[in-house]
């Protein structure tokens, strides 16, 4: 099953672009995951099970490292075809 999920972070400091640059890399790590950025959000979409792991992985590991951040998702639980 696939999954396609649109994301917004909005980390509560004032070097915000540093923490979801951070953010975006390591959402690129996945190699079998299609991942696409634009001035409002990232696209992430592949096997549902990666993407959510991914997600909730990249999210802990952020917070851990840059503290407080708020996430907004948009999950749509099929194969969308994301446009750089």
């Amino acid at each position: 099953m696939k999954l396609t999920v649109e994301l917004s972070l909005y980390p509560i400091q004032e070097n915000y672009i540093e923490i979801i640059q951070a953010f975006i890399d390591a959402m690129r790590t996945e190699p079998d995951l299609q991942v696409v950025t634009n001035a409002m959000s990232t696209q992430v979409c592949g096997d549902y099970e990666r993407v959510f792991a991914l997600v909730g992985a990249t999210l802990a590991a952020t917070t851990r490292r840059f503290g407080k951040q708020v996430l907004v998702a948009k999950f749509i639980p099929w194969e969308l075809e994301l446009q750089p």
